[in-house]
């Protein structure tokens, strides 16, 4: 897939707010500071599209943007910042279950893990989470190029034992680094695929 074309849409915490459900629609989610916001911007080749901050937490809002006229992509806020109070978590919990219940044409999330951390319970228990709720995700570990393929592979395989515990099939799982550009062209040929399949 060649991405001509990515421009921001909205920001809002209302799914009935979303732009309409016209086109298949891709969410991307982790925990703060997991790279959320570099690798949007790595995948759409801009660099200010997605706001990055040294600040973990900062992404609050459900951001819509349109790629290629074709397809959303949907930045939503990071889970587990340990900062923001009991009140906002409860309001991101609410707005987030409510966005995936209700959002009827979110073709999949892309759950970002951090590559070089052994499998979090934040983590685990969001992955369960989706599962239960019956949404379509795929795994996405960023920032390998921080450590050797070999510590990568080692938190793969650890996320795969823990999972096999207590899920049948795993999902699609892709590897990814925002500064070297690794895993960009899996992901996007990846969307293209479902893009395919949906729009038939």
């Amino acid at each position: 897939m060649v991405i001509k074309e990515a421009k921001f849409l909205m920001s809002n915490t209302r799914v009935e707010e979303c732009p309409a459900p016209d086109k298949p629609e891709y969410a991307f989610i982790g925990r703060s500071n997991v790279g959320k916001s570099s690798l949007i911007n790595m995948l759409t080749e801009q660099k200010g599209l997605a706001k990055t901050s040294a600040s973990p937490g900062k992404t609050q809002l459900i951001n819509h943007f349109l790629i290629n006229d074709n397809w959303y992509l949907v930045d939503l806020p990071g889970y587990g910042y340990a900062k923001v109070s009991k009140g906002s978590r409860d309001d991101w919990r609410k707005m987030i279950n409510y966005y995936f219940q209700k959002r009827e044409n979110l073709t999949c999330v892309f759950v970002l893990i951090d590559s070089r951390h052994e499998p979090m319970k934040t983590d685990l228990d969001f992955i369960n989470h989706l599962g239960q709720l019956g949404v379509p995700f795929v795994l996405v570990f960023t920032k390998a190029d921080k450590q050797s393929s070999v510590k990568t592979d080692s938190t793969i395989a650890a996320y795969k034992r823990t999972l096999l515990q207590t899920w049948d099939e795993l999902p699609r799982i892709f590897v990814t680094s925002s500064e070297k550009r690794i895993g960009r062209d899996e992901l996007l040929t990846f969307i293209d695929e479902v893009n395919a399949q949906v729009q038939q």
